[in-house]
């Protein structure tokens, strides 16, 4: 049975419990939000070294970092070292989105070494068996790939099935287009081939492998914004209508499903953007990409990200998804993932503080107590990036100082928290 079978029979599994004990949440709560699908722990049954992760509004906020080659750059040795970059910086859920050779040998390698759950696109090894021709791709070469993936252990798979033939040409009335790589592979197929959705039309036979598997369906967003201008149009939400009626198919299968969001969108429309796929889709967890909330700033696109996420977080969004430095410009190594996932870490966490979340805000209540008392190894302890922050302090701190209770942005004499100590000894 699946998380979502197991918990609508009442059943309290394991991975609800482990879950539970990590976020400090009752595990009748967990169990009930699992049943009502508000929340979701992607767990295959094959994943061994797995630390469950809950998604959902229940639960903190999550960030996904995504890995994987291209076809011309990275290797699987330094795939797996990113991957270690982003546990080891807080990423709770990881995905390879790798294309090229030896894919099947590049996912092992990554499931066996990840304890985060693992995701995937499966169309992306599809087209890759087909040596890049998308005029081949058909029915039984996706499902294929969804069962061999899921028998390796793939937690969570996006598959881009909401996407209609229908929603083509209202996204070439864009200003770019699709900037899916999944979505136009399947839009570019459904044209050529005049036929339906490949994975819509077949939905009934996915939805028996995942459930064999229990593995979790992110619901993809194909016609994602990838520009401001195409934000918020009438070819996005066309297809989250359609992602909601799937919602209701995996639901009424027994599989777990979490659904995803834009994009590009302006600030002002992130609130409504959060709110309507919570209506559409019966309150399914919301995975986003950002918001990225401009599009003029290629090199700082973790910091414009990171702001749509914050607002994202609080009005609905149970998992975000990091960008990196690197987005938009080339493959990010390993320091950009580190940054991307530093970034969105904040943006979870403030999200998390804003809505109230029980327990979000004592983190920054220790940070504030130990600054107040100059414990310096304390708040580097605490701080979402603890090496950054440690590298910046000796970087200034005066090596001929004796005492340790200001730092070099004041200095001793003008220290506020030296002189506030002072005061309450007064």
């Amino acid at each position: 049975m699946t998380q979502l079978e197991l918990a609508r029979s009442g059943e309290v599994s394991p991975i609800m419990q482990a879950v539970s004990t990590a976020e400090n949440v009752a595990v009748e709560t967990v169990r009930e939000q699992i049943a009502l699908g508000y929340a979701v722990i992607p767990a295959n049954k094959g994943h061994k070294s797995l630390v469950p992760q809950g998604v959902g509004r229940i639960f903190k906020t999550k960030i996904n970092a995504n890995l994987g080659r291209s076809g011309s750059h990275s290797s699987i040795k330094e795939e797996l070292e990113k991957l270690q970059f982003a546990i080891d910086a807080g990423a709770e859920f990881v995905m390879d989105l790798s294309v090229g050779k030896d894919l099947m040998e590049m996912r092992q390698a990554m499931i066996a070494a990840s304890t985060a759950p693992l995701g995937t696109v499966p169309i992306y090894e599809a087209l890759d068996r087909l040596d890049g021709d998308a005029s081949k791709l058909d029915e039984e070469i996706l499902l294929s790939v969804i069962k061999d993936q899921a028998e390796q252990g793939v937690d969570f798979m996006t598959l881009h099935a909401g996407l209609m033939n229908s929603h083509v040409e209202m996204a070439m009335k864009r200003r770019l287009g699709i900037v899916s790589r999944g979505g136009a592979i399947m839009a570019k197929w459904m044209k050529e081939k005049s036929r339906e959705n490949p994975l819509f039309t077949r939905w009934d036979d996915i939805m028996a492998i995942c459930r064999q598997y229990d593995v979790t369906v992110s619901l993809g967003d194909g016609l994602r914004p990838g520009c401001l201008a195409d934000a918020s149009d009438e070819a996005q939400f066309a297809e989250l209508d359609s992602l909601g009626e799937l919602v209701k198919r995996c639901r009424a299968d027994g599989v777990q499903v979490m659904v995803e969001g834009p994009g590009h969108v302006p600030f002002d429309q992130i609130q409504m953007n959060m709110e309507r796929e919570q209506e559409v889709c019966d309150k399914a967890p919301f995975y986003v990409l950002g918001p990225i909330v401009t599009d003029v700033a290629p090199g700082y696109d973790h910091i414009t990200s990171s702001i749509g996420a914050t607002a994202a977080a609080y009005y609905g969004a149970s998992l975000l998804c990091y960008v990196t430095p690197s987005e938009h410009l080339t493959l990010p190594n390993g320091d950009d993932v580190r940054k991307g996932v530093a970034a969105h870490r904040i943006a979870a966490h403030a999200g998390d503080v804003a809505r109230g979340l029980p327990g979000a805000r004592d983190w920054d209540d220790e940070m504030a107590d130990a600054r107040g008392q100059f414990k310096w190894k304390r708040q580097f302890e605490l701080a979402i990036d603890g090496d950054e922050a440690k590298r910046r302090y000796m970087e200034g701190k005066d090596p001929d100082a004796e005492d340790d209770d200001y730092c070099s942005m004041c200095g001793k004499d003008f220290c506020a928290m030296r002189n506030s100590q002072q005061l309450q000894d007064m």
